[in-house]
């Protein structure tokens, strides 16, 4: 839920134990944060240096992918799987070093603070007033074979940042007033936990429904037709957060998303609206997400085909934007999409946002 947990250190104790029971295990990464407990539980694990990289006649320290491969332990150890890399390494998050690292056939414990999960971007900014800057695709996470949460009460964690555990003693004082207040970690706490239920629940799920393929060769029953998310989105920031929204009423359903824009004839975007829709296709690559453009000049038509040619069983919509002019007369949205698809559910997802928000890197 929060830096300060245990994490890495039970990482490191996981990777200890995989040593002693005669696997090859290696340190890729390690940030102590000067937390004196978990330097000592790293002893005696081997580590391997760091790369230094010079970016703006500043050196900075990255790990060293190639020395990995090179080494290719059966097991590797990996910080802070959200870190972004310096410019100029081979790939930009750490995560895709971790791809790399799993496609050549070794495998990795990592860790990772609930809020760098992407989908949550939103929920987390609302909860803490913190904007994270660094996450992960959640599908990253969803591949893990195993996920294992590191729980502690938010007065217990309180106490180890008071005596220092967490944070030099120059940092306390303003981590208390901050993000270490214990209404956030309390919320933090409660979207870990429901994280986790929910991967566990959509595991189970998964498997009681594939079952062996015996038993799918043997089933009489027809297959029970599956959900389908329909978001509706426009080139501006605020659609980010719906699909974020949608993508996580989606993975709560087993559905699948795409996202819609429709586009009028003709129309030509400013550079911001360019900006935000480069990072909505871009949010939909890192989400799993299905980006759909459209060109029409009759907006329901346009959603009613898509929905109809994508068997789309929910859509999801945005807050409108005030009507003008004639436009007010008209029945809204989504009472006509309701007409026109009489069996799909039409969700309004309301704009959350508006609380004051404090940037965390």
């Amino acid at each position: 839920m929060a830096a300060g947990v245990g994490k890495t250190f039970r990482m490191l104790v996981e990777g200890r134990v995989e040593l002693e029971a005669g696997r090859d295990v290696v340190i890729g990464l390690l940030e102590t944060h000067g937390r004196a407990e978990t330097a000592q539980v790293a002893e005696g694990l081997p580590r391997l240096p760091r790369m230094r990289v010079t970016y703006r006649q500043t050196t900075l320290e990255e790990m060293d992918l190639r020395a990995i491969m090179s080494r290719s332990p059966d097991l590797c150890l990996i910080d802070e799987l959200a870190h972004t890399n310096a410019p100029g390494i081979e790939h930009a998050k750490r995560y895709e070093d971790v791809e790399e690292i799993l496609a050549a056939g070794i495998d990795v414990l990592s860790t990772l603070n609930v809020q760098h999960l992407e989908s949550l971007n939103d929920r987390i900014t609302e909860l803490s007033g913190v904007r994270v800057r660094e996450t992960i695709p959640d599908g990253i996470l969803g591949r893990a074979d195993e996920v294992v949460l590191i729980d502690l009460t938010p007065e217990a964690l309180l106490d180890r940042l008071r005596e220092g555990k967490i944070y030099p003693a120059d940092r306390i004082d303003a981590a208390l007033n901050n993000f270490f207040r214990i209404e956030n970690l309390a919320a933090l706490r409660e979207v870990a936990l429901r994280q986790v239920a929910e991967a566990v629940g959509a595991k189970r799920l998964t498997t009681e429904l594939v079952g062996s393929r015996d038993e799918s060769l043997a089933a009489d029953a027809p297959q029970a037709v599956g959900e389908r998310l329909l978001a509706l989105v426009e080139p501006y920031p605020g659609t980010q957060r719906l699909v974020r929204r949608a993508w996580r009423s989606a993975q709560r359903l087993g559905a699948e998303l795409d996202l819609l824009w429709v586009r009028e004839p003709g129309q030509r975007l400013s550079d911001d609206e360019d900006r935000s829709l480069s990072a909505l296709r871009q949010l939909a690559s890192v989400l799993g997400a299905k980006m759909l453009e459209e060109e029409s000049d009759d907006l329901t038509a346009a959603i009613v085909d898509v929905a109809c040619r994508r068997a789309s069983t929910y859509i999801l919509i945005g807050r409108s934007r005030p009507a003008r002019g004639l436009a007010r007369l008209r029945v809204p949205l989504p009472q006509r999409l309701m007409q026109r698809l009489p069996g799909v559910d039409v969700r309004i997802v309301a704009d959350r946002s508006g609380r004051s928000k404090v940037e965390q890197p």
